[in-house]
């Protein structure tokens, strides 16, 4: 039986590029194909602007918008409206949307700081985006520990849950002299690093940088917004430090091809929901090291896939190391992290649960 088409409205905040907004963009061009046909939403700005251009080219409309009050009446003309928001003030405006609506969270929710900023934490989310998310007909999230921790740690009914996939064509390892030429062009030598995402508290980059202080045979490359205090604090660290053997790209669109360059990812992640960048790496064949948070080992299995290290900048400069001196078991780690994307994580496989999900959230 064939489905009737939806339209659906896709609105996000976001103040600029970040994971949750290439994921908008990796996942609608595909919807069309089960039935629904994507609008996305997004604010006014520089920011954005190339966003807004590959949404056009990959075929979804993208509309601008500088009050969230003067696109209320073009949302609820749509079959059904899906919210990404950054800033919790955001689900206020479910109130004057139309049911169905539909939270799409791709929030870290669970902060793995020291000490009691852990639980400091849940406490803030509770204040600001739990009630929020309340407002929503349904949530949905990106990965099966997200929706267990919504349910279980902050009470939270009619949570969807999901795997998120990436396009195995686009992130897959480059043949020798492909990645030969890769290299040159990228200025790689030596055993190359790979640090993507853009700069904040929670992705802890200044471990990254000070773990480079404990390989100095290895080279340590940045690449994303670096925007932030936390981008400003890796420069100055590194130039304290006096570390030749750390670049920053600052943001870059051609990840694939250095994931393809480099020989291993460092991810020193204190919070994640599910993320691309591991997926990524891991469609790629690019060993990872990350940290044992339930995010990150849900993806990465120790020993098989990559690495799963503590956040300590020796451990995580030990652990690569260790990959450099051992390079048949980490290309074998590359190989493992590939076929558990092909097998559990592909963008075609995400895209049928995000249909699946969201005419689940349709009233019968």
């Amino acid at each position: 039986m064939t489905l009737p088409a939806l339209r659906v409205a896709f609105l996000t905040d976001a103040p600029r590029v970040a994971g949750s907004e290439v994921w908008l963009l990796d996942v609608l061009p595909l919807l069309p194909a089960h039935g629904l046909n994507p609008t996305v939403f997004l604010p006014r700005g520089e920011a954005l602007d190339e966003l807004a251009r590959r949404f056009g080219a990959a075929g979804v409309p993208a509309t601008r918008y500088d009050d969230l009050k003067t696109v209320t009446a073009d949302l609820n003309s749509f079959d059904l409206r899906a919210v990404q928001a950054w800033n919790p003030g955001t689900y206020r405006a479910l109130d004057a949307l139309h049911a169905p609506r539909v939270a799409v969270v791709h929030d870290q929710l669970d902060y793995h700081y020291p000490a009691g900023l852990k639980g400091w934490y849940r406490q803030v989310y509770r204040a600001t985006k739990l009630g929020g998310l309340r407002r929503a007909d349904s949530v949905v999230t990106v990965s099966r520990w997200g929706q267990a921790f919504l349910q279980n740690e902050m009470n939270l009914p009619r949570v969807g849950g999901l795997t998120n996939g990436v396009n195995p064509d686009r992130y897959q390892p480059a043949l020798p002299a492909e990645r030969a030429a890769l290299r040159a062009r990228l200025g790689f030598s030596g055993f190359t690093v790979l640090v993507p995402g853009r700069f904040a508290p929670e992705k802890n980059q200044l471990a990254a940088v000070l773990a480079a202080r404990h390989a100095p045979h290895l080279n340590f490359v940045f690449a994303g917004d670096m925007d932030s205090g936390v981008g400003s604090a890796a420069r100055t660290l590194a130039r304290a430090l006096r570390l030749r053997n750390v670049t920053f790209l600052g943001r870059r669109w051609d990840l694939p091809d250095l994931y393809r360059a480099a020989d291993a990812l460092l991810q020193p992640t204190l919070a994640e929901n599910q993320s691309l960048v591991t997926l990524e790496a891991m469609a790629s064949g690019l060993p990872v090291v990350t940290t044992p948070i339930p995010a990150q080992a849900e993806l990465i299995r120790d020993g098989v896939d990559g690495l799963l290290v503590p956040p300590a900048p020796h451990l995580l400069a030990r652990a690569l190391r260790a990959m450099a001196a051992h390079p048949d078991r980490t290309a074998q780690f590359g190989v493992q992290a590939r076929q558990r994307v092909l097998e559990r994580h592909t963008l075609t496989g995400t895209a049928a649960q995000v249909a699946a999900l969201l005419r689940a959230c349709l009233p019968d």
